[in-house]
């Protein structure tokens, strides 16, 4: 387990607002639209296809969302590491995404993250690392717990944890989506520029505004698509503190590498369950950012690129 002198050394870095990262172009506008430009790609899982994008060289990274985002969570993060990672940036069917599941597909958490690791495997990336923000960090916990073989070292960043999956804020969710016309009353909602703000959607989850464009990504493919609606409702029923209570055991045992990026400013997953995981995990390292909310990659996008750039050193395999 990291010493707590290297922690707080980690923390001190991450602190800067001009901080660079080594080796990395610079992040500008013009890189982030290159990343959404590039061209979507689908691998066969069962009971549908997920659709991912590609881009870089060098050791895979595989980046997992949550819930009512989809991979253009990762947009601000991607253009800094494709000069030395290979980027596979999932779309799972949380509701932000465009090809819809077969109607009788399973999105329990449980057979969400085997949708993980059949995507992982069919593409060649076994064992995987892992990059988690909110519920893509509960993923990556349970195929740390219940299928470590597919995975390397992972990074961790805000993300549901034990008792917290929901959050508090969020819980309201599943039992909309078990109410019949639930997500399409929700879809119609987040198309309020206004209402997207309120703490029940994306208030809480970032220190500054996302960009309308990118809630626009996320809000638009359950508004116009039923199925998606389906996908949603069935992914959002079962989300609940059973699962990541049920791998604490096997977290305990993992095996890899795990580095814990944490957001100071976070309202919705408490920094005491990254303490708590940072305990349970036998190999694992913690670093706070002060100028981020529960969406690192949104707030942070340059120092965590720079903490992936030092967890992931070259010549690393």
């Amino acid at each position: 387990m990291a010493s707590a002198n290297r922690g707080e050394h980690r923390e001190e870095r991450g602190t800067g607002t001009g901080t660079r990262v080594p080796g990395a172009p610079e992040f500008t506008g013009p890189r982030v639209a290159d990343f959404l430009r590039a061209p979507y790609r689908q691998v066969e899982v069962t009971g549908g296809a997920l659709r991912y994008r590609r881009s870089g060289h060098g050791p895979p990274l595989v980046f997992l969302h949550g819930p009512l985002v989809n991979g253009n969570l990762w947009r601000k993060v991607v253009p800094l590491l494709t000069d030395r990672f290979d980027c596979v940036v999932l779309d799972l069917p949380f509701g932000s995404h465009t090809l819809p599941m077969s109607p009788g597909a399973r999105l329990d958490p449980p057979a969400m993250a085997r949708l993980v690791a059949e995507a992982v495997e069919t593409l060649g990336l076994a064992p995987a690392r892992l990059v988690g923000n909110d519920t893509g960090g509960a993923l990556a916990q349970l195929l740390m717990a219940h299928r470590p073989e597919v995975v390397h070292d992972v990074v961790l960043t805000s993300c549901d944890t034990y008792e917290n999956f929901l959050p508090p804020v969020f819980r309201t969710l599943p039992l909309l989506a078990k109410t019949p016309g639930g997500m399409a009353v929700l879809a119609q909602l987040l198309r309020s520029g206004g209402l997207r703000r309120l703490p029940f959607a994306y208030g809480l989850l970032t220190r500054r505004p996302i960009e309308a464009a990118a809630l626009t990504s996320y809000v638009t493919p359950m508004r116009r698509d039923a199925a998606v609606r389906h996908d949603l409702a069935k992914a959002l029923r079962d989300l609940d503190a059973r699962h990541t209570l049920g791998a604490v055991e096997g977290l305990r045992r993992f095996p890899r590498r795990v580095l814990l990026a944490w957001g100071e400013y976070d309202r919705v997953f408490p920094l005491r369950h990254a303490y708590r995981l940072h305990r349970d995990l036998p190999d694992s390292e913690l670093v706070t950012l002060p100028d981020a909310g529960a969406f690192v990659p949104e707030d942070s996008p340059v120092q965590l690129a720079e903490l992936i750039h030092d967890f992931f050193p070259p010549g690393s395999r």
